[in-house]
């Protein structure tokens, strides 16, 4: 244990070093201030690192995680994370990014119970109950796959109608939300494009991105 421990420190010095050869003065830059644009708010999966897959440097990103990318009203740490991004950082844009072959998403949609988490993912397993008519008919895949970007578009929705963004639209605050989803097989991100920019848009916004899934033709 204290070995694969060992092997972190000594990955960390190399790279520091490396970055500060490569960059001199850059940790001191860094250490005065933090001033992103961004706040990604993502799943936890360990395949899933912010920076890296938006060649960010370190500072250039505010980042809050947890599984299935979940934000919803009564998780006061996800809010607080919002709050203090928009209203002390000042960022542009929230960006809701989710992932193909998520296993939380998987594991609400498919019923398997994996323990404690079975409780935060009801959340996800709500978004199925809701939308069951434009997701029950699919085969198992493309369930799985339209549940990870549906999921993403409600998250979305829960953000914006947040009261911390609320209040950031209402005091004129020029900040925008977005819904990108992440493809482990390829390493690109896709915009799902559930951007709001106001109050009045969350509806309409979340309307038409639900309408690329067609209900189930009734045959009664």
């Amino acid at each position: 244990m204290a070995s694969s421990l060992q092997k972190l420190l000594d990955n960390n010095r190399t790279w520091a070093q490396n970055m500060e050869v490569l960059r001199p003065g850059f940790f001191k830059h860094l250490a005065q201030q933090q001033s992103p644009k961004y706040l990604w708010i993502g799943c936890s999966d360990s395949r899933v690192p912010a920076n890296e897959i938006t060649g960010l440097d370190p500072g250039e990103v505010f980042v809050h995680r947890n599984v299935a990318n979940v934000v919803v009203h009564s998780d006061l740490n996800a809010l607080s994370v919002i709050q203090f991004a928009v209203e002390q950082l000042k960022v542009e844009h929230i960006m809701v990014v989710g992932h193909y072959g998520c296993s939380g998403v998987m594991a609400a949609t498919r019923g398997t119970r994996i323990g404690l988490a079975d409780n935060w993912l009801r959340h996800v397993q709500d978004v199925r109950f809701r939308h069951r008519k434009r997701l029950d008919h699919l085969q198992e895949h493309a369930l799985e796959d339209a549940m990870c970007e549906m999921n993403v578009i409600e998250q979305v929705g829960n953000v914006a109608e947040s009261n911390v963004m609320q209040d950031a639209w209402m005091r004129g605050q020029s900040i925008s939300v977005h819904g990108w989803i992440y493809g482990l097989k390829d390493g690109l991100l896709k915009d799902l494009e559930v951007s709001v920019t106001a109050s009045d848009m969350v509806g309409p916004v979340l309307s038409r991105a639900y309408k690329r899934y067609p209900q189930q033709t009734s045959t009664e």
